[in-house]
């Protein structure tokens, strides 16, 4: 399958993706403003599965920036609101994924091509809204996570393991927990771009700030993914805490 190639690599090498963007948020009847800068990086590594296919093992981490300065935020204040909130970067281990078992579509262009995957989102959200009346949009978590892939031709026709590729990403999905906007109308809306890169092209500040934890891959497949929102219910587990924000 050329796009595990494209996405990761064919000879279960680890591969580092990079991306760079920024968040922006609306109500109803405010924005849409500039809200973050964000940047994150997802190491991958494709197996093959026991029942065909290929396994993507997979952790993710990013950070939210000042959307001006681009200087790591600890604490935000949310100009919907008017409140100071603590901000929880993202931290995800695992965010595993099945391969092969669907078609990815391809569009030629030109000398290039380029893979769309498009993820369209709806389940039980992990934070219920009668549990956390501060943190929780609705009782079901829905969301768009569109990608573009765009390799050379030339690199896929090649046969080689890796394919250099770069990549856009653009989500849309409910306000996030940690901003403690209630059942507010509106959402956020991610526009991101990135690359497969060496360990090297990563940011420094991104490397250290993540650890060597995320940097390597899973050893093994698990279930299920971690999200913003299972890292906030997991957090407020462990702190006794909740709705408040503060």
């Amino acid at each position: 399958m050329d796009f595990i190639r494209v996405r990761a690599s064919s000879d279960g090498a680890e591969t580092i993706s990079y991306w760079t963007g920024d968040v922006y948020g609306w109500q109803d009847d405010d924005g849409p403003l500039h809200l973050f800068g964000f940047e994150g990086l997802n190491v991958a590594r494709a197996v093959e599965s026991p029942d065909g296919g290929s396994l993507l093992l997979a952790r993710e981490a990013a950070l939210y920036l000042d959307p001006a300065g681009r200087q790591v935020l600890e604490t935000w204040h949310n100009p919907f609101t008017g409140r100071e909130v603590e901000v929880q970067h993202v931290f995800n281990d695992p965010v595993n994924q099945r391969l092969g078992g669907y078609p990815v579509p391809v569009t030629r262009l030109g000398g290039q091509v380029v893979y769309n995957v498009d993820v369209r989102l709806a389940y039980p959200s992990p934070l219920k809204v009668a549990d956390y009346p501060e943190n929780s949009a609705s009782d079901t978590y829905r969301a768009l996570e569109l990608f573009q892939f765009f390799a050379s031709a030339a690199d896929v026709e090649s046969g080689m393991p890796d394919v250099p590729c770069v990549f856009s990403w653009c989500r849309v999905s409910p306000w996030l927990p940690w901003m403690a906007m209630g059942q507010r109308g509106g959402g956020l809306v991610y526009h991101c771009r990135g690359a497969k890169v060496p360990l090297d092209e990563v940011p420094g500040r991104l490397r250290e700030r993540v650890g060597e934890h995320f940097l390597r891959t899973p050893g093994e497949w698990s279930a299920p993914n971690m999200t913003s929102w299972t890292a906030f219910a997991a957090k407020a587990a462990r702190t006794g805490g909740g709705g408040d924000p503060s």
